[in-house]
């Protein structure tokens, strides 16, 4: 019992329901035991009789002539009157002499005609109700009644108690209705994500509907968009097995037919001999590659790659990769230049940012017919360093565009750079490297008029501080 969160918010609503009501309920049944009928009774009595005299102007400047009408007007109403003089002292009290005088009465508040009740104990400890009014002569006139006592009994007879308690009940009654209905409203959200990730286990991603309290909202969010991703890593997962699977069955074929090949003795002459093994030192050598770049992505991936992050000059490291393109640019006839700006001071991975541009360059000779031209640009960009390589083949379509970064995705065969077959890991390596240096890198392209692979990164990190610290005491120490 109440082990459900609907459950046990129900019930805290209903506790503090409970509780305030319970708080109200005792503070109105103190009040009418402390004031029963009798009490208001006897308040407005006073308040009646106080307001009778003061309509029919009785000359309280004239002591002798009250004596009489206060005693009857007390027999008849029950009412004790009281005249004091100026300086306070009893002139004239319907009860008597024998009865106790009144200590400390609050002359000042007998002017208003609203008549305030008040209350006063005498000597021998009872409790009195009094109010009364001051003349223009001085004299204040005091009515006083017996304050009547409380008892319990009264409480439940009181005309109030009965609709105030049938308001309580319905008030409660009600209060734990809206309570269920808000737990309800609350929890609903929260079980349909419990449901949701529950059938996740069976592999069903299922969103839920955003709705509830912010916070319940913004867990849904969260849920949602977990859901996602964990849909689109999985997704990525399985497709990255069946591309795995399928870029080593290929080479695996001809690796094993060749070998069977030789071992059947259908491969006699050296001729035939030397093309086996040409072909499976081809073939291991492309697995070689491959399951070296799959080792180096998942590094990437996990956060663990090394980066040896130091100052480079980052025009001479463009440089420097242009120029070992120049024997291949010029083998296939196409003109290879160079933009470079002279670039600020960079910080960074200078091998693996030389893979990266290496892959760009590469790819771009690879692509572009003869007579075209490839060109490797470098410019300052507000806090940021752009380099681009732009080439002028026979460009992308905008279907395989947003996809050339995936994992083993490839263009058509006749983008793959003839003989040389690609594997589809070079880009995606490329992406994460510069995301590591905390860039971006994107593709432009036209079918037909070439490509652009744009490479934007920040001048310099948070963490940048040591280095440039270091390169800075380097170069004193040179001059």
């Amino acid at each position: 019992m109440f082990k459900t969160l609907r459950s046990r918010l129900w019930l805290t609503y209903a506790l503090v329901i409970g509780v305030v009501l319970g708080v109200v309920g005792l503070a109105i049944f103190v009040y009418l035991f402390r004031n029963p009928p009798s009490v208001r009774f006897a308040r407005a009595r006073l308040a009646e009789a106080a307001s009778e005299i003061r309509s029919n102007r009785w000359p309280l400047d004239q002591p002798d002539r009250l004596v009489e009408p206060f005693r009857q007007f007390s027999e008849t109403s029950g009412v004790r009157l009281i005249l004091l003089a100026a300086d306070g002292s009893t002139v004239i009290d319907s009860a008597g002499e024998e009865n106790p005088q009144i200590p400390g009465l609050r002359l000042n508040t007998f002017g208003s005609n609203q008549f305030p009740i008040q209350e006063f104990r005498d000597d021998n400890g009872k409790r009195w109700l009094y109010t009364g009014f001051t003349s223009q002569a001085g004299y204040s006139l005091v009515l006083a009644m017996q304050r009547p006592r409380g008892v319990l009994l009264s409480v439940l007879a009181d005309e109030l108690f009965r609709p105030l308690f049938q308001a309580g009940l319905l008030a409660m009654l009600l209060s734990l209705v809206f309570a269920f209905l808000i737990s309800r409203w609350v929890a609903a959200p929260l079980q349909r994500m419990a449901a949701a990730a529950r059938v996740m286990e069976a592999g069903e991603h299922r969103s839920i509907k955003i709705d509830g309290p912010y916070e319940v909202r913004s867990l849904a969010r969260a849920f949602n968009e977990m859901t996602s991703q964990m849909h689109a890593s999985q997704k990525s997962q399985r497709d990255f097995v069946a591309n795995v699977s399928h870029e080593l069955k290929t080479p695996l074929t001809s690796i094993q037919g060749f070998a069977q090949a030789i071992l059947d003795g259908t491969a006699e002459n050296p001729e035939t001999l030397q093309q086996a093994a040409r072909v499976i030192y081809d073939e291991s050598g492309r697995m070689h590659r491959m399951v070296v770049d799959l080792l180096d992505l998942a590094r990437l991936d996990a956060g663990t790659a090394n980066m040896q992050r130091a100052a480079l000059d980052l025009s001479e490291l463009l440089f420097g990769v242009t120029r070992k393109f120049t024997p291949q640019s010029q083998e296939a006839k196409v003109d290879l230049r160079t933009e470079i700006e002279s670039l600020p001071g960079f910080i960074g991975d200078g091998d693996r940012l030389a893979q990266v541009f290496t892959n760009l360059i590469d790819n771009a000779l690879k692509h572009t017919p003869p007579g075209g031209r490839v060109t490797v640009a470098a410019r300052q960009v507000g806090d940021q360093v752009e380099v681009s390589v732009e080439d002028t083949g026979s460009g992308i379509q905008a279907d395989e565009l947003s996809r050339i970064f995936e994992r083993f995705y490839q263009l058509d065969k006749s983008r793959r750079g003839g003989t040389e077959r690609s594997i589809g890991l070079g880009l995606t390596i490329a992406r994460e490297i510069i995301h590591s240096h905390g860039g971006e890198i994107y593709a432009q392209s036209e079918p037909g008029k070439g490509s652009n692979f744009v490479v934007r990164m920040p001048v310099a990190q948070p963490d940048d501080t040591t280095l440039v610290t270091e390169r800075k005491k380097i170069l004193e120490r040179k001059t």
